[in-house]
């Protein structure tokens, strides 16, 4: 072919997942290929179409040109060329090979496998007439009919020929409610559930407009649609009939804010007062240019996480195959788990409101060829048995998918664009009238198709992975049949994901035969022998979806998901689970209660606990029941960075296991000390917000594993030992200082270097002497510390600088001394007549509220211990509110 500059390059390095082997680049039509010169490896053939960006690079300084590829498959690998002319031959060679102008020009209309394929019926395995007959239409149920008013395709181009609606409505009434509804998808039946009469009907958004535009004709279709399930047997108008059901949905994916705001377009929502019978819900599943910048954020990542590893394979060659340098931080931003969750939600809904309530379900988004089929189909598997095995699923695939108009060549980009080549040599070399041309043909003219790309298809296979994971024995099919359907829908290798309708499938053009006899179905392939042995789940049990089953878990063969329970499907994106969603999370039994903190998360993390941050245990001068019974820590300030709990060294082996629920399950938490949950666990303010939003940001990347060893642990590791040695040295130095005494005025004098965030364990004797500070704010939560008085017993002064540790995140306010009266008595000085001396008394405040008792120690540690009730008489002029000892 002219397109082809060079067909073989030998002495090529291949860079490929931090591996670089010697071999030769072939160049054919419709594949790359890369054969190594050892022999024992397998060759690696990428298509062109599968390729989503090529970047050639300049010259390194080993005198290689490389150009580097990324694939849909998530992949990466770098050639590198001795030459610049093997290198710019090979680039602009796969770019005019892959930038397509036509479908025809695609791999799968010169595909023709040798020996043939056993099968030859993948076109063929839909019959629409075949089955909605076993769903029940006509048999079970005669509310529904069978209509050609499409049947070629002039009334909706973009839906099948053949359609279900209500047998009380006549085509006229289609013909007039088509206009009331976007590209004329009027509700047409997708699924007739077999437990019930009850239905999913899927359609465009209404043409409402900014003057509330309505149509009579869409309202009795509508109406006809929620009422098939009263007397299905009969064909004549019915009654409504009392105690039926009325929990029927009309459900808008859309966020609320964008289906009204099409109303300025012309579109826009339904209005509800028109539709009787029937309420609305909007799931807020975002647009197709979210979920195309969400899942380039999870591909920004994993980029990243493979060049680091490129750049680092010279220094740690030896353990690049164990190191971990996936941000999974980054992944979470991407909030694609966030948009998967959403779309189960929406599945639980439509699912329980068919099969639980007995109702109906109108489900639409915009158009409804996206967000509609991924719930249509998803909702169909959850319902139905049979759409779970191998031939149920590709029935449903080209049910809902391909026939109701899902636009696979839009939104996969068959076609690519000169975008995805970039070469830093272009701008430079072009003179700047070539330039300008250019850049305005690649804005107007090649990126037009471009913005209509969208991972739309990819997310319902990676939803449907999210209940296959949950019910692993419910599906015949495994993992490996939705990975390779995943690789067949970029490959172009067979015709089934080409075209945007049924209409550009079946008929041809005028001097050819249609697409549907020039190509070959994927089906025919993964239905032969040898494929069907590597994709059937062994596992699979159908007994399990037995209806009359009357076992203790039986559900009648209905799932429902759990939307929270969403992982990333790291088999697609060639990692390990533990690498891209961390290590599962496994519960131990809590020894003692401990501080629980909130991690902002998305969904993903909602029902999973994060692995708590082991810090080296520190000594304690208390017994370890004491340190126990009052929740503090030793001298070490583990609550300097974070609200994890630590034990003591008495008893290194047992670790607390903290936990950090989502944010929506901790609204409910009580505020601490609350007498209505006495042994709750409860949330406590850091008095250090900065310092724990970063410790938060940065937990995910402190989790240690067996198999994978994470860069961004190591370092942790150093700082903490670091961190460690300091704060022990400042506490010898201080104990020095301070003459080294063990008894009971040592642990007073070392109270600074103890915890500072130590509340009281509940039920503990409110009269314990404990000494504290207001809290401003509103905070009544938040514990701060203050020295014992300074005046209670005569003792040696502290040098500055010694009394508080520098290198602690909690500091402590300035000190409020409150002259003691034993001390105003003794003074050597007369005392002052016009001054009036109260009696010597122990000390005691209450603030007005009574959430708090103040009374000073002489002996024992700060304890500060938030109560509920007042505990003191209600405050009066005779009461000293400020504790000073002056009236």
């Amino acid at each position: 072919m002219d397109s082809i500059r060079v067909s073989k390059v030998e002495r090529v390095v291949c860079t490929k997942s931090g591996a670089t082997k010697l071999g030769t680049v072939h160049l054919i039509a419709h594949h790359l290929i890369f054969r190594y010169d050892e022999e024992t490896e397998k060759e690696m053939w990428v298509p062109y179409p599968i390729i989503s960006l090529v970047s050639r690079l300049p010259q390194t300084l080993q005198g290689q040109y490389p150009v580097t590829f990324h694939t849909r498959t998530f992949e990466t690998f770098s050639l590198s060329f001795s030459k610049d002319k093997d290198a710019t031959d090979v680039f602009e060679s796969v770019k005019e090979l892959t930038v397509a102008t036509s479908v025809s020009q695609l791999y799968a209309f010169f595909y023709h496998p040798n020996p043939p394929l056993p099968t030859s019926t993948g076109w063929s395995i839909y019959s629409p007439r075949d089955e909605f007959m076993r769903m029940g239409v006509g048999s079970r149920s005669k509310a529904w009919r069978f209509t050609d008013i499409n049947k070629d395709y002039s009334f909706c181009p973009t839906y099948p020929a053949r359609l279900v609606v209500p047998t009380r409505i006549s085509d006229t009434t289609l013909q007039y409610a088509s206009k009331y509804r976007s590209k004329c998808r009027i509700p047409i039946l997708t699924y007739l559930h077999w437990g019930n009469y009850g239905s999913i009907t899927r359609s465009s958004q209404p043409m409402v407009g900014i003057t509330q535009n309505r149509s009579i004709q869409d309202e009795k279709l509508i109406e006809a649609v929620f009422q098939t399930h009263i007397s299905p047997e009969s064909r004549a108008s019915n009654t409504p009939v009392y105690g039926a059901t009325t929990t029927n949905l009309i459900i808008d994916a859309r966020p609320t804010v964008n289906a009204v705001a099409n109303s300025a377009k012309g579109a826009g929502t339904e209005n509800m007062d028109h539709y009787k019978d029937s309420k609305k819900v909007y799931l807020g599943i975002d647009h197709i240019h979210t979920m195309r910048e969400s899942l380039g954020k999870v591909v920004e990542a994993l980029r990243e996480a493979d060049s680091v590893l490129a750049s680092i394979k010279t220094d740690l060659s030896d353990q690049v195959s164990t190191l971990s340098v996936l941000d999974r931080q980054a992944l979470r931003r991407s909030g694609w788990l966030r948009h998967i969750s959403a779309i189960l939600e929406g599945v639980v809904i439509c699912t329980k409101n068919v099969h639980v309530n007995s109702s109906h379900v109108l489900i639409h988004c915009s158009d409804g060829w996206d967000r509609t089929s991924q719930l249509s189909a998803l909702s169909q598997l959850c319902l139905d048995p049979f759409y779970r095995t191998i031939r149920g699923f590709e029935i449903l695939v080209e049910k809902d998918w391909l026939s109701f108009g899902h636009k696979f060549l839009d939104r996969c980009g068959h076609l690519s664009s000169d975008k995805f080549f970039q070469s830093p040599g272009d701008s430079a070399n072009a003179g700047g009238a070539e330039a300008f041309l250019a850049s305005v043909q690649n804005r107007f003219a090649s990126q037009n198709h471009l913005k209509e790309t969208s991972p739309v298809f990819h997310q319902f296979l990676e939803s449907l992975r999210q209940i296959q994971r949950q019910f692993p024995d419910r599906f015949e099919f495994n993992e490996r049949f939705l990975h390779q359907l995943y690789y067949h829908l970029y490959s172009c290798q067979f015709g089934t994901f080409l075209f945007n309708c049924e209409r550009e499938r079946r008929v041809g053009d005028v001097d050819s035969l249609p697409p549907s006899e020039r190509t070959i179905s994927v089906w025919d392939f993964l239905n032969s022998p040898p494929e069907m042995a590597l994709n059937v789940n062994p596992t699979y049990n159908p007994s399990l979806d037995d209806p009359a089953s009357h076992t203790p878990d039986a559900d009648m063969g209905v799932l429902f998901p759990n939307p929270k329970d969403v992982r990333f499907w790291n088999e697609l994106y060639g990692r390990t689970d533990e690498e891209m969603n961390g290590r599962p999370y496994v519960a131990q039994p809590r020894e003692t209660p401990g501080t629980v903190e909130t991690l902002d998360d998305d969904l993903a993390d909602a029902d999973r606990a994060v692995t708590p941050v082991l810090i080296p245990p520190s000594p304690s001068s208390k017994p370890l029941a004491q340190s126990m019974r009052s929740l503090s820590i030793g001298s070490k300030g583990a609550t300097a960075t974070s609200n994890l709990t630590v034990p003591s060294a008495s008893s290194p082996s047992s670790v607390p296991d903290s936990s950090f629920p989502s944010p929506a399950r901790t609204e409910n938490n009580l505020a601490f000390g609350s007498s209505t949950a006495p042994s709750r666990i409860t949330r406590i303010p850091s008095p250090s917000p900065q310092v724990n939003r970063a410790a938060r940001a940065k937990l995910p990347d402190f989790q240690p594993s067996t198999s994978v060893k994470s860069l961004w642990g190591k370092l942790s590791s150093n700082a903490s030992a670091a961190f460690s040695v300091v704060q022990d040295t400042y506490a010898n130095v201080a104990k020095d200082f301070m003459g080294g005494n063990e008894g009971e005025l040592s642990s007073a004098r070392t109270a600074e270097l103890r915890d500072r965030d130590t509340p009281n364990v509940w039920g503990e004797d409110l009269s314990s002497p404990v000494s504290t500070s207001p809290s401003r704010g509103g905070l009544a939560s938040l514990t701060l510390p203050v020295a014992a008085n300074p005046w209670a017993t005569p003792r040696t002064r502290t040098p500055p600088g010694l009394e508080d540790n520098p290198w602690d995140s909690v500091r402590s306010p300035p000190r409020q001394y409150d002259p003691d009266p034993e001390s105003l008595t003794s003074s050597s000085l007369p005392p002052d007549p016009t001054v009036a001396h109260p009696v010597p008394r122990s000390i005691s405040t209450s603030n007005p509220k009574g959430t708090t008792n103040i009374t000073a120690s002489r002996k024992s540690s700060v304890v500060v211990t938030p109560t509920i009730t007042n505990a003191s008489a209600p405050a009066s002029s005779s009461i000293d509110p400020l504790g000073v000892g002056l009236l």
